[in-house]
């Protein structure tokens, strides 16, 4: 019970930060709502009696989480990149 408790206080807590980055990365949300399409087939294949791996859903999560993590730190890098230009060209002029 306690452990319930405690992953409900946790999940209170952060439910507005990762609301707020999820709507802010709307590559992130399209992610959020394929892994619910996943799951939701997992929950009607194992309904069906059809065992599908939970190995699969986990490593395609654990992979499109990673590739969307490299590809929102590579755009973040860009954008200071180009904002450290634009700053130097203004001041050159």
């Amino acid at each position: 019970i306690a452990a319930v408790m405690i992953a409900v206080g946790v999940m209170m807590f952060a439910a507005k930060t990762i609301g707020d980055f999820v709507n802010a990365t709307p590559s992130i949300k399209i992610l959020a709502l394929t892994f619910l399409l996943f799951v939701g087939v997992l929950l009607v294949a194992d309904s069906l009696n059809i065992h599908i791996a939970k190995e699969y859903l986990y490593f395609a999560i654990f992979f499109s989480l990673s590739v969307e993590t490299l590809n929102i730190i590579r755009e973040r890098k860009n954008k200071k990149f180009s904002t450290l230009i634009e700053t130097h060209e203004s001041h050159s002029h």
